[in-house]
């Protein structure tokens, strides 16, 4: 249901803002009411809407099977405040809430000598429900027409409200534990599109952990945590931005 929301959405803005972008008149006053285009505000707000897939990157102490890791498309939206530091560079910030779903299949290979296995211990699911703060840069081309190309980056932390990190249980009891606090560094790309009303931005981005996010079970050996030397956190999104 929210990727047909976001469609829709999309599709509704592209209806209605074609005419606007696809014609010589340079749009002079978008969303500011005559004063002069956005860009020129010190400080402008928005917010977004959008679709995020993440994903784990593991390191192993022993060779063994990969862990597969299952993804699902999440849901993020968040609020977008904006710095202007001069005609091409521009500094923000961007909260939100991100909810995203992964799932871990194990091989067969890591419980050699467990008795009594289930098929339920091959799988463990990872949610995360993430309250998501970058600090991102953002540089941009010299306007052409209605559109300005860019690149931004920067750092981000989280704050994960589902990780269980101080849950007393551990994967012996079915529970898979993930750190709550982590670092991330960001690059993206992405178009602004000026239109009469708003200034509507499709954006691409990856996201990349510094820190190891797992927290390990109680017995060293456990078939789940052992042979895992780091877990981080890489994903992409797909953001849909209204200022």
């Amino acid at each position: 249901m929210k990727h047909l929301f976001l469609l829709l959405a999309f599709l509704l803005v592209a209806q209605t803002s074609n005419a606007q972008l696809f014609k010589k008149e340079k749009v002079t006053y978008d969303a500011n009411q005559g004063r002069g285009s956005t860009d020129n505000n010190l400080l402008r707000w928005g917010y977004f809407l959008g679709i995020n897939n993440y994903d784990f990157n593991f390191d192993y102490n022993e060779d063994l099977r990969d862990i597969y890791v299952k993804r699902s498309p999440g849901f993020s939206v968040g609020l977008i405040g904006n710095l202007r530091i001069n005609k091409f560079i521009d500094l923000r910030l961007e909260p939100g809430l991100l909810i995203t779903t992964r799932e871990l299949y194990y091989s067969q290979t890591y419980f050699e000598g467990v008795p009594d296995l289930n098929n339920s211990d091959l799988t463990r699911e990872v949610k995360s429900t993430y309250i998501h703060i970058p600090l991102l840069v953002k540089f941009s081309t010299k306007r052409i027409n209605n559109f300005k190309p860019f690149i931004v980056g920067g750092f981000s932390t989280a704050l994960n409200l589902s990780s269980n990190e101080t849950n007393p249980n551990d994967n012996s009891n079915g529970q898979f534990r993930t750190k709550k606090n982590m670092l991330f560094y960001e690059l993206g790309f992405g178009i602004d599109l000026y239109l009469y009303n708003f200034k509507f931005t499709p954006s691409i981005r990856g996201l990349f952990a510094i820190n190891d996010e797992l927290i390990r079970d109680s017995d060293p050996n456990s078939p789940w945590t052992g042979n895992i030397a780091s877990m981080k956190t890489r994903g992409v999104f797909i953001n849909f931005t209204f200022q």
